[in-house]
C-alpha cells in the first residue's frame, strides 16, 4: 500500500497543474476565478435513474480481496480501458471511482468528435474511438451512447489555415476518411446561421459527431461487466479559437485563450464542481462567436458551465508504465480532447497492461518520454502548459517551435554556436543547433506569456520573427540557406553538433548476455568495432535504431572508458528519445535479471560530427592518428588526442558521406570544436544544424527513428534486415515475430519516392498507386544534391496481397499534396550513390 501511495504521488506531481476551462455558452469556455466554486447547475447531466439528491455510500458491489488490474478513475479514459481489458479477457479488472463515472472533466466535456488531426497516429486513435461509440457498444449493449453523426465543419479565415485543412485532407484519404472543402457559399448552404463573408473557404467532415459523456461511459461500464439526431455540424474556427455545437434549442459556444486562469492547488473534492465564468477572460470568445453566427448578438445566455482541464507540456497525453513503479500505469492530461481519444487510447492502454507494450506507436504519448529534468521542474511545466493551452487551435506548422520552457539543457557548444548564428530547436528540453542564418545573432529570450498576465510582449525578437517565417506550407524564406549548408557538406564538409545525442554505457559480468539479447545486430566483436543496429519488441517492432561500440575493459574511470568488469559497450542514440532508450533497456535487464549497469553519460559528453569529402583532410590536421582506410576503417572508433584533448573517434556517417564523430569530454569540447574550425576553414568547412541533417539523411535514405521507423515497424518491413543477426543461432528480443514475418511474407513496405516537380513535401501526404491510395507518407524534405523533393511511406497491396519488390517497382505513382496530386517515382532505396561510395571516401 505504501508502494501504490507514493506511485499515486508520483503520478500527482507529473502532469502540469490543471487550468479552468469552462466549455461554453450552454456550455461556455474560459477561465475562472477558482475562488468562486458553484454546484452544477443541472442536476440530471448523467441521466441518473436515482434522485438528484442521492449520495453515493460506498462501492456499487463488495470488492473482491484480489484483482489482476485495478483502474483508478471512471471518466472516459478509465472507462475505455475497463472495456478494453474485458476484450482481452481480462476478467479479474477492477474499476474504482469514489464519485460516479464521469467524474473529473469527463462529465463536462463538450464531445466533439473529429476524425482528422495532423497525426496519422491519432487519426487511427480517433477512428477506433467513433468506431467504439457508434457500432461496438450499442451492438454489444443495446444502449444508445448518445453518439450524433452531424458531421464537422472547420473554418478557414485565411489561406495558410486553410491549406493546413487541404493537407488534412489528403491524409484522410488514406484512412477512408470522406472529407470536403467547400467554398463560402456551399459553406452558407450547410450552416445557413453563418457568417462566411470573411471566410477563404471550409473543410466538411460528414462522419464527425458528438458524443454524450454519460451515455457513452455507462455503456461501456455494462458491457465491461456483460462481458466478464440534432442535424447541423459542429464547428471549429480555429482562427478565431472557438467551437459551437447545437445542443437541443441552444448554441453550445466554447473556446481557448491566452491568458487562461491557473488553478494552483486542485481540490480533492471538485469531481463534480465548477467556477463561476469569468467574462472578462470568456469575452474575446463572445466576439469570435458573434462574427461567425451572428444571431448569437441577440440570443441570452441559457447557462454557463466553467470547469478546470489538464493541458500537459507538449499537448500531448500522460500514458504508460510509470518509470518510478514497475506495473502502475497512468491515462491523464488529454488536453481536452480525452472523450475523443478515450476510445483509441483505452484499447491501447489495455494492450499495455496485458502485453507490455501498445499496439500502435505510442511514443508520443508515453510518460517516460521527459527526461527526469524537466517534470519536476515548476517554471517549465507552467510556461509550457501555458503555451499548449493558449495555441490549441493554432495552425500546425510542419517546422513549429516553442517559446515556452526554453534553454533548459544546453549543450558545451551553445554559446559558442549561437556566436555564429545559430537558430536552435528543442527537443525534450534540450536546444540543439537547427540552422545557421547570416543575419546575426538570435537568441531565445524568456517567455513572455504571448503578452498575457500583465507581460510585456516581445517587441524586438530576432528569434521569432525567423520562426514567424517558418509559419508556412510553402518553402520557408531560408530554405536556400539550408540549401547551402547540405551542399556545403556534399562537396566539402560541414560540422554538425549533435550534444544532445543521447550517451550511455552498458557494463558489467552479463553486458555480452544482456547486448545480445537487446540489440537485432551483432555487436559482439572485437573491441573498437562500431554497429548500427536496432532494439525490438516482442512483436518485432523497432523500439529504437543507435550505433554500439564495444569496449576494452578498463581498471580506472574516465569520461570516455568507465571501470567495468566483464563486457562494456558505449551507446549513442537520438537526443529526442534517449530517456524513452533508456527507460526500455533498463525495463529489459530488469526483466532478465541481467548482471551489469546502464551508466548515462549524456551530459558528461559532447559530440561534433564532421562529414563530407574534406572531413579527411581537416581531421587530418587535428588529430593524432592515421585516418586513412587501413588504418581506420568505417564502422571502427578509437581513443585518439585532438588538439591536446582526449576524445573518442568513430567513423561514422547519418549523412552518407565520409566522416567522423568526435565524442569530446564536455570541458574539452570548445577547444576541440575551435580546433576543427580552424583546420577547415581552408577546406571550405561549415557549420550545419538539424535541419541540414534532416535533408541529407533522408537523400541517402538513412531512416528517423519515430519518423519513418517506429515501434509498429519491423525492420524487415523498413529495408533494415540487415542490423538482424537472423544468420546466427543467437537469440535476440524480438526474434519469433521476425522469422515469422519473413515466412509469411511482407504486407506493407517502405518506399522511397521523388516528384520532378519542386514543391514542397513535409510527410502526411496521400501515396497513389494505379489510381488507388496505397499508404500516406511519414517523412518528407528535399534532396538538394538530386534537386527534388523525396518523401517515404510504406505502402499496401489495397487488394490485400504481399507487397513483393515487383509489386513496388510496377505501380505508376503520385503524391497528394494539399488535395492536389503529383506524379512521383518509386524506389526501393535512394538515387543518391546507391552505391554508397561516398561513405568509403570514392568520390
Amino acid at each position: 500500500m505504501a508502494s501504490l501511495s507514493r506511485a499515486l504521488r508520483v503520478a500527482a506531481t507529473r502532469p502540469p497543474r490543471s487550468l479552468a476551462r469552462c466549455p461554453g455558452l450552454c456550455p461556455l469556455s474560459s477561465g475562472a476565478r477558482p475562488t468562486a466554486e458553484k454546484n452544477v447547475p443541472y442536476q440530471r447531466t448523467l441521466k441518473e435513474e436515482r434522485g438528484p439528491s442521492a449520495v453515493a455510500q460506498g462501492p456499487s458491489r463488495p470488492l473482491p480481496s484480489t484483482a489482476d488490474v485495478v483502474v483508478i478513475g471512471g471518466g472516459s479514459l478509465g472507462c475505455q480501458t475497463l472495456y478494453h481489458l474485458a476484450k482481452l479477457g481480462v476478467s479479474g479488472a477492477l474499476l474504482l471511482e469514489r464519485g460516479r463515472l464521469t467524474s473529473g472533466t469527463t462529465w463536462h466535456t463538450a464531445g466533439l468528435l473529429w476524425q482528422l488531426r495532423p497525426s496519422d497516429v491519432e487519426v487511427e486513435l480517433l477512428a477506433h474511438t467513433r468506431r467504439v461509440v457508434s457500432h461496438d457498444l450499442p451492438e454489444e449493449t443495446g444502449l444508445h451512447t448518445g453518439w450524433v453523426p452531424n458531421g464537422g465543419l472547420f473554418i478557414a479565415s485565411s489561406r495558410q489555415r486553410l491549406l493546413e485543412y487541404q493537407r488534412l485532407m489528403s491524409l484522410g484519404k488514406a484512412y477512408g476518411v470522406e472529407s470536403h472543402v467547400l467554398s463560402p457559399a456551399e459553406t452558407k448552404t450547410l450552416y445557413p446561421l453563418m457568417n462566411v463573408d470573411d471566410l477563404y473557404g471550409t473543410l466538411y467532415v460528414p462522419g464527425d459527431g458528438t458524443i454524450d459523456p454519460a451515455g457513452t461511459c455507462s455503456a461501456l461500464a455494462r458491457a465491461a461487466t456483460a462481458r466478464a439526431a440534432q442535424n447541423m455540424p459542429n464547428v471549429r474556427d480555429h482562427d478565431a479559437s472557438i467551437y459551437l455545437r447545437l445542443q437541443g434549442d441552444a448554441l453550445s459556444v466554447g473556446g481557448y485563450e491566452a491568458n487562461p486562469i491557473f488553478w494552483e492547488e486542485v481540490s480533492d473534492k471538485f469531481a463534480f464542481g465548477l467556477f463561476d465564468l469569468d467574462w472578462e477572460v470568456f469575452g474575446q470568445h463572445i466576439e469570435g462567436a458573434i462574427n461567425r453566427v451572428p444571431v448569437l448578438e441577440k440570443t441570452g445566455v441559457k447557462s454557463t458551465v466553467c470547469g478546470p482541464e489538464s493541458f500537459t507540456p507538449d499537448h500531448k497525453p500522460l500514458m504508460g508504465e510509470a518509470p518510478e513503479l514497475r506495473g502502475f500505469f497512468l491515462g491523464c492530461g488529454f488536453n481536452s480532447a480525452g472523450m475523443m481519444l478515450g476510445g483509441g487510447c483505452g484499447q491501447e492502454l489495455a494492450h499495455w497492461i496485458v502485453h507490455g507494450r501498445p499496439e500502435k506507436d505510442m511514443y508520443s504519448y508515453d510518460i517516460r518520454r521527459f527526461h527526469c529534468s524537466l517534470t519536476g521542474h515548476r517554471r517549465w511545466i507552467r510556461e509550457r502548459s501555458h503555451e499548449s493551452y493558449a495555441k490549441n487551435y493554432s495552425i500546425v506548422f510542419p517546422h513549429d517551435e516553442p517559446l515556452a520552457g526554453r534553454s533548459m539543457r544546453t549543450g558545451p557548444l551553445h554559446e559558442e554556436l549561437l556566436a555564429q548564428g545559430c537558430v536552435f530547436q528543442e527537443r525534450h528540453g534540450w536546444e540543439r543547433p537547427g540552422w545557421f542564418t547570416p543575419e546575426g545573432t538570435a537568441p531565445v529570450l524568456p517567455y513572455d506569456y504571448y503578452g498575457a498576465y500583465g507581460n510585456r510582449a516581445h517587441q524586438d525578437h530576432a528569434y521569432g520573427k525567423l520562426l514567424a517565417d517558418e509559419h508556412t506550407f510553402d518553402f520557408p524564406p531560408h530554405h536556400d540557406v539550408i540549401k547551402q549548408e547540405c551542399l556545403a557538406c556534399r562537396g566539402a564538409a560541414a560540422v554538425f553538433d549533435m550534444s544532445y545525442f543521447g550517451k550511455f554505457y552498458l557494463v558489467g559480468l552479463d553486458a555480452r548476455k544482456a547486448a545480445d539479447w537487446l540489440f537485432s545486430a551483432d555487436v559482439s566483436r572485437p573491441p573498437g568495432s562500431t554497429v548500427y543496429t536496432c532494439m525490438l519488441n516482442h512483436r518485432g517492432g523497432t523500439e529504437s535504431d543507435l550505433t554500439v561500440s564495444r569496449l576494452a575493459p578498463s581498471p580506472q574511470a574516465s569520461p570516455l572508458t568507465p571501470a567495468f568488469e566483464g563486457d562494456g559497450y558505449y551507446l549513442a542514440v537520438g537526443g529526442a528519445t534517449a530517456q524513452h532508450n533508456s527507460s526500455y533497456i533498463l525495463a529489459v535487464l530488469q526483466d532478465r535479471r541481467f548482471r551489469c549497469q546502464l551508466i548515462d553519460s549524456s551530459e558528461a559528453l559532447g559530440l561534433i560530427s564532421i562529414q563530407g569529402p574534406a572531413s579527411r583532410a581537416i581531421l587530418q590536421e587535428v588529430l593524432d592518428a592515421d585516418l586513412s582506410n587501413e588504418a581506420f576503417p568505417f564502422s571502427t572508433h578509437k581513443l585518439v588526442t585532438a588538439a591536446g584533448h582526449l576524445v573518442r573517434a568513430m567513423r561514422l556517417s547519418f549523412v552518407g558521406e565520409l566522416g567522423w564523430e568526435l565524442h569530446i569530454p564536455r570541458l574539452s569540447c570548445v577547444p576541440v570544436y575551435q580546433a576543427v574550425m580552424a583546420a577547415g576553414a581552408k577546406h571550405g568547412l561549415v557549420p550545419a544544424g538539424y535541419r541540414a541533417i534532416d535533408n541529407l539523411s533522408i537523400e541517402k535514405g538513412y531512416r528517423h527513428w519515430h519518423a519513418d521507423l517506429r515501434p509498429d515497424d519491423s525492420p524487415l518491413e523498413a529495408g533494415l534486415a540487415f542490423t538482424c543477426k537472423l544468420k546466427s543461432a543467437t537469440p535476440f528480443l524480438g526474434r519469433e515475430a521476425l522469422e515469422k514475418q519473413r515466412a509469411q511474407g511482407l504486407r506493407r513496405r517502405l518506399v522511397c519516392l521523388t516528384v520532378d516537380e519542386k514543391v514542397p513535401v513535409f510527410g502526411l501526404e496521400a501515396i497513389w498507386r494505379d489510381g488507388r491510395v496505397v499508404g500516406h507518407t511519414r517523412r518528407a524534405g528535399f534532396g538538394f544534391a538530386i534537386d527534388k523533393p523525396i518523401a517515404y511511406g510504406y505502402v499496401r497491396d489495397p487488394s490485400g496481397g504481399l507487397v513483393s519488390p515487383d509489386f513496388v517497382k510496377s505501380g505508376d505513382y503520385a503524391l497528394e499534396r494539399m488535395g492536389v496530386t503529383y506524379p512521383a517515382q518509386a524506389h526501393l532505396k535512394s538515387p543518391f550513390d546507391p552505391d554508397n561510395k561516398r561513405v568509403k571516401g570514392i568520390y
